[in-house]
C-alpha cells in the first residue's frame, strides 16, 4: 500500500487507515483480528481509535491484538481524547487535566508506552485553546505521543489552534485534523480544507463511504443487517434524501462504466482529494475491509472525478 506524509511532518501513514470505532461493540474479537491482520498484510499502517469508542472497548480490544496478532512497531497508532459518551449524553472536556488523563487511560488499555498520534477529539469551550494545545505539547514532551492533531474542528477553530502552535518555536505543530468527508458530506471544503492547507495539516477523512450509503446497499431499501437498521441509523438516514439518491446513482453509473464497485469509486474519490493524507475505513466485517483494500492499485479517471464533483456539489 502506498504511504503519504501526514501534513508537514516526517510521519508517513498508509493512504487507507483502519478505523476501529465499532470494535468491541459491533465488531467482535474474531472479526477485529481478521481485519487487523488483513490490513497489515496489505501494507496498511494507520490504525485509529479513541478513548471514548465503545466506552473503552475499542482500545482494549486493539491492545490485545497488538500483543497477539501484529507487532506494535508495524502500525502507526492513533487515538483521541477529550470526548466520552455517558448515559446522559456526550461529555466534552479538553482541559489539560482531562486530555492527559485520557491519554494515560489510552496507553494503559492499548498496552503501550506511547502513541504515534494523539488527537483532540472535539472542539470544546471547557478550556481555552491555549490550555488544550499546551496539553498536546506536554504529551509530546513527556514521550507519551510522537505527533499531535485535532478532530472535528471547524475551519476557524482549526486555524486558531494551528496558528497558536506555530506562534512559538517550542510549541509542537499540529500534524493533522480528522474530519468527516465523502461525496455525501463535502461541507469541509468551504473552510476546513483551506485552513488545513494554509497551516500545513494533513486531513484524515473518516466515513468516506457515507456510513455505507455510497456502496449502494440502500438503493432499494434498508437491509435488516445494515447500519441503517440499528442504533446508528441516524448517521445513515441523513443521506437518504433526494440529493443523496442522486449522488448514489452517479456513483453506481461510474462504477458500471469502469467495471468497478461503487465502494471502490466512492473511496477513491475521497482518498485522492487534495489535502487528504488518508481515508479511514471503519468496516464491520473483514470481507468489507478486504473490499476496500482492493483499491490500492486503482486511480479514478479525471473525467469521472469531475462528473462526481458535479453531481455531489451543493
Amino acid at each position: 500500500m502506498q504511504h503519504r506524509a501526514l501534513g508537514h511532518t516526517g510521519l508517513k501513514v498508509s493512504r487507507l487507515g483502519l478505523g476501529t470505532w465499532l470494535w468491541g461493540t459491533q465488531v467482535d474479537q474474531h472479526e477485529a483480528r481478521d481485519q487487523l491482520a488483513a490490513f497489515v498484510d496489505a501494507g496498511g499502517t494507520l490504525v485509529d481509535t479513541a478513548v471514548g469508542y465503545g466506552g473503552g472497548a475499542s482500545e482494549e480490544l486493539l491492545g490485545k491484538l497488538l500483543r497477539d496478532v501484529v507487532p506494535r512497531e508495524q502500525v502507526v497508532l492513533a487515538t483521541k481524547g477529550g470526548f466520552r459518551r455517558t448515559p446522559s449524553g456526550g461529555v466534552r472536556d479538553t482541559s489539560r487535566r482531562a486530555l492527559l488523563q485520557d491519554l494515560d487511560v489510552s496507553l494503559d488499555r492499548l498496552g503501550v508506552d506511547h502513541v504515534d498520534l494523539f488527537q483532540v477529539h472535539v472542539w470544546s469551550d471547557s478550556a481555552p485553546v491555549e490550555e488544550t494545545m499546551a496539553a498536546l505539547d506536554q504529551a509530546v514532551a513527556s514521550g507519551r505521543a510522537r505527533y499531535v492533531g485535532v478532530s472535528n474542528y471547524a475551519g476557524w477553530q482549526l486555524a486558531q489552534a494551528a496558528t497558536w502552535q506555530h506562534a512559538v518555536a517550542t510549541r509542537v505543530p499540529l500534524a493533522s485534523t480528522q474530519e468527516e468527508y465523502s461525496l455525501l458530506h463535502r461541507e469541509l471544503e468551504h473552510d476546513v480544507l483551506p485552513a488545513a492547507a494554509a497551516t500545513g495539516l494533513g486531513v484524515l477523512a473518516y466515513s468516506p463511504l457515507g456510513g455505507g450509503v455510497l456502496t449502494g446497499k440502500y438503493r432499494t431499501g434498508t437491509p435488516s443487517d445494515s447500519r441503517g437498521a440499528g442504533p446508528l441509523a441516524a448517521g445513515v438516514d441523513r443521506f437518504l434524501d433526494e440529493h443523496g439518491r442522486a449522488v448514489v446513482e452517479g456513483v453506481a453509473r461510474a462504477a458500471d462504466g469502469l467495471g468497478w464497485t461503487p465502494l471502490q469509486v466512492a473511496l477513491l474519490w475521497v482518498r485522492d482529494r487534495p489535502g487528504v493524507a488518508a481515508a479511514l475505513v471503519g468496516a464491520r466485517t473483514a470481507a468489507q475491509l478486504e473490499a476496500a483494500l482492493t483499491t490500492d492499485e486503482l486511480t479514478l479517471p479525471a473525467e469521472i472525478t469531475a462528473a462526481l464533483d458535479d453531481v455531489s456539489g451543493d
